[in-house]
């Protein structure tokens, strides 16, 4: 900021200069104190300038008694779940009060390193949406032996994008046990964001005692992945906030509102982590955490503080998160606070939605980013591939949970002579195998699964977290091959395969992780797949099958995943046999 821009923001707030605008007639929501303050709010360049009758403006909104909300922030999210470019999720989120996040692109960086990081940079100028990138930390998530990943990202890639100004702070800290045992290389990471006084995102679920201690003890300050009520209260006493997540699949907040208490709400967040888009579309974003909070008993003061100051708070976003003097004009109009509908989004003092509906023409291309589209790099395919080594009549079998962790079952299996599995129709229990994409190493990693209730073919997808190799399960080798061979045809996304026939597709081109398809038929897309997956496959009704296949290989979230290298005992971060 300038002298002469400084010297007019003084002068509006003072009222010795008009406003830019005023809205009367209004609720505004005072998140310092937790209460309402009823009167007029006038803007100026950008900013609030203050609270009171006596300012003049040429443009003034009669709220007609709305509430005035300060703008939602969301600390801790990963755009590329939402299947789009950063430009589109701006219009998705923007109707539903949301003004900033922090986006961690970790799965793009996972696919394409830096390369990843500098597409996802250029979209996000195409959107009013404030995106605040933080810089990936763990690529690959885990140690490299358990996983193939498509880049590595260093402490001096960490250094240069804040050096160059690119990133906002360190993303969610995955690899918990490297803090924790004050890994080398992961002090390295650690001392560049320290030292250069960055925030540090959290990830360490079911991490306790000692351990949370040591973790808390390098800087990290959150963490969002909290399922139980003595994991955020043990947080939150060693000066952590916790963030409530409420996802498309994961939904702890619920949960973790049972612990919050007037005394420790402030170091509350709302988050999202992973959204779909046509649960951003249909149902909301931290607009619908808000409204369940409310449901779950928070006080609705409360719940929009977790929204916003607590987040800005926390992050160290100190323009924005209330309405008050001198802060960005970030702000929403809603009828009521309980259920929260958002009739307006304004950003920067702009208004940029309304109705539901982003204002905004979203322009948007991968122009200059043609490598992207091309990322899943795979030679022939075979069944002989899929292939197990079954020795006992037991196995270590991938439980599904309805929370995002899973269980490592020791379950009866048919295996024929040779020692393959044999899938029983009568058993939920099926073959899933993670492909390596990225370097034509030829990894394959196969295992067992519980809980999908595929009962027909297969279905493969390039969403793998976080390295993002292709996952595939199925109840015959013969139509996992074929689902492998249709997803290098269409450079990612997903596949469903039923008689050796394909029955439906969802392209991902860009990275394998993100559609270049307009919004509303990317959703309608996405529907029809996931009606054929569970109609014709028979997958389990109450989840999306891609998100939920995706997260398998995810490495550092208990108990059992698996990965191109094999069966990973998250507790032990190691490569397990399957035979039990």
């Amino acid at each position: 900021m300038d002298k002469t821009t400084l010297k007019q923001l003084i002068d509006q707030a003072a009222g010795r200069q008009a406003a830019d605008m005023v809205i009367k007639n209004a609720k505004i929501v005072d998140v310092y104190n937790g209460r309402i303050i009823e009167g007029a709010l006038a803007i100026g360049n950008g900013r609030f300038l203050g609270i009171s009758n006596d300012y003049l403006a040429p443009e003034v909104i009669d709220a007609r008694g709305q509430y005035i909300v300060p703008g939602l922030i969301d600390p801790h999210i990963h755009i590329e779940s939402a299947n789009v470019s950063p430009a589109v999720f701006g219009s998705l989120v923007i109707p539903h009060g949301t003004t900033t996040i922090l986006a961690d692109p970790h799965e793009i960086v996972n696919v394409a390193g830096m390369r990843g990081l500098e597409y996802m940079i250029a979209s996000a100028k195409n959107t009013a949406l404030d995106i605040q990138y933080t810089m990936p930390s763990c690529v690959p998530a885990a140690n490299p032996t358990l996983e193939t990943s498509g880049a590595v990202i260093t402490a001096d890639d960490i250094q240069q994008s804040y050096d160059q100004g690119l990133t906002y702070g360190l993303a969610e800290f995955m690899n918990y046990p490297g803090v924790v045992n004050a890994d080398d290389g992961v002090l390295n990471e650690l001392l560049v964001s320290i030292n250069a006084h960055k925030l540090i995102d959290g990830h360490s679920p079911a991490l306790k005692a000692q351990g949370l201690n040591a973790y808390a003890a390098a800087g990290i300050r959150n963490d969002h992945e909290c399922t139980q009520v003595d994991e955020l209260l043990d947080r939150i006493s060693r000066g952590m906030y916790v963030y409530l997540r409420y996802g498309t699949v994961s939904k702890n907040m619920p949960t973790l509102l049972k612990g919050v208490t007037p005394q420790n709400a402030r170091f509350c967040c709302l988050c999202g982590d992973d959204l779909q888009s046509v649960t951003l579309r249909e149902i909301g974003h931290l607009d619908e955490s808000i409204r369940v909070a409310v449901a779950n008993g928070i006080d609705p003061i409360i719940a929009i503080q977790m929204a916003t100051i607590n987040t800005a708070q926390c992050t160290g976003l100190a323009d924005r998160g209330g309405i008050a003097p001198g802060l960005k004009a970030d702000f929403l109009l809603v009828d009521d606070l309980e259920h929260f509908s958002v009739n307006q989004t304004f950003i920067d003092g702009q208004k940029v939605a309304a109705n539901g509906e982003s204002l905004l023409t979203t322009e948007d291309s991968v122009a200059g980013f043609n490598d992207l589209l091309q990322t899943v790099h795979l030679d022939t395919f075979s069944a002989d591939q899929l292939k197990l080594n079954l020795t006992s009549d037991k196995a270590h079998v991938i439980g599904l949970q309805s929370i995002s962790r899973t269980q490592n079952l020791v379950l009866p299996v048919t295996h024929n002579a040779d020692g393959d599995f044999q899938y029983n129709p009568d058993e939920d229990i099926a073959k899933v195998a993670v492909i390596e994409r990225h370097h034509l190493t030829g990894n394959v990693g196969v295992g067992l699964l519980n809980g999908f209730g595929i009962k027909n073919g297969a279905i493969a997808t390039s969403i793998g977290h976080d390295s993002h190799n292709l996952v595939v399960v199925g109840t015959n080798d013969a139509d996992m091959v074929v689902a492998i061979e249709a997803l290098k045809e269409c450079q990612g996304g997903g596949v469903a395969v039923k008689d050796g026939q394909v029955i439906a597709t969802l392209p991902f081109v860009i990275g394998g992780l993100m559609s270049d398809e307009p919004i509303d038929t990317l959703i309608k897309h996405q529907k029809a797949f996931n009606a054929v997956c569970h109609s014709e496959l028979n997958i389990t009704a109450h989840f999306d099958p891609i998100m939920k296949l995706g997260a398998m290989p995810l490495d550092v979230i208990p108990n059992l995943r698996i990965t191109d290298k094999g069966l990973v005992d998250v507790t032990q971060f190691k490569i397990i046999d399957i035979n039990a």
